[in-house]
């Protein structure tokens, strides 16, 4: 088994009708795995922080204001608060796109720093979501600066609910925009194969959101693939 490229995965299930049985089952894969993260809808957090209580290498982490981005800064910080509580110990955060598209980057910047704020209040990692497929190379290079401005630690790609989901060349381009900052890449969407996985890491990709973790990590070593 290909450990290192385990390392790199938040192995997710994010679908509205995932079950408990599949969410024992996503936390059972982890662990034999050794994935860097279980990501879940924030519901399963208390269940996943049970199942995974023995395990601190693996991390449990949730989504807030997802997948539209468009909840009210109060909801979501409630939200962050509330996940915290519960067991999560990574928050991936989805900006308000519509505000960043209007170009009210004083709103989407304060809704960012609230999240972060809470977070680094309880040494829980920050993720911000940014959906990479709706905005344009303007827009990209703004909330990059946004992001790198609010101190959290990581930049996502996308929700994997959208049009599209990481690309090589955003991986790129928010990696040469955040990591002068020591903000790292998280890419996440449409990222099914070893291939993949690969590509993005060496875009510059530190972690990569994916429903297909055990097929890579048995496609690595199954080809003698390596990062």
């Amino acid at each position: 088994m290909n450990q290192r490229i385990a390392r790199y995965i938040d192995h997710t299930l994010l679908k509205p009708d995932a079950n408990r049985a599949q969410i024992m089952q996503l936390c059972e894969e982890a662990r034999a795995y050794r994935f860097g993260a279980v990501c879940v809808n924030p519901s399963w957090i208390p269940l996943v922080h049970h199942i995974l209580r023995d395990e601190p290498e693996i991390a449990v982490c949730t989504v807030v204001g997802f997948p539209l981005g468009a909840s009210l800064p109060e909801v979501k910080a409630f939200e962050t608060r509330q996940v915290i509580e519960r067991g999560a110990t990574e928050v991936d955060m989805v900006i308000n796109i519509g505000l960043l598209k209007s170009g009210d980057d004083a709103a989407v910047l304060e809704d960012i720093v609230g999240i972060v704020g809470i977070c680094r209040e309880s040494r829980t990692v920050s993720k911000v979501i940014i959906e990479t497929a709706l905005l344009s190379e303007g827009e990209k290079e703004r909330i990059c600066r946004m992001v790198t401005e609010s101190g959290a630690d990581f930049i996502k790609t996308s929700t994997g609910f959208s049009t599209s989901g990481a690309t090589v060349a955003d991986v790129e381009l928010l990696h040469k925009l955040v990591s002068p900052k020591n903000v790292k890449v998280k890419a996440a969407g449409g990222i099914r194969s070893a291939e993949d996985a690969i590509k993005m890491i060496k875009a510059g990709a530190a972690r990569i959101g994916t429903s297909s973790g055990i097929k890579i990590v048995e496609e690595m070593t199954e080809k003698n693939l390596s990062i």
